[in-house]
């Protein structure tokens, strides 16, 4: 159970270190601003400060 425990633990924070390196991959990619926002949104474990904010086109 200890085991399950450590486990859990190390997935958790490898977890966290993809998310932030996929969030500065994907904050330089050159994708549009709505996929990279889309894309951003989804990842797990990211934090909002990292998110780009939501713009809508001016008419």
């Amino acid at each position: 159970m200890i085991l399950v425990a450590i486990v859990a633990e190390l997935m958790e924070e490898y977890m966290a270190f993809l998310t932030r390196v996929l969030e500065h991959v994907f904050n330089d990619a050159p994708f549009p601003r709505r996929v990279r926002f889309l894309i951003l949104r989804n990842l797990p474990f990211a934090s909002s400060s990292h998110r780009p904010p939501l713009r809508r086109a001016s008419s």
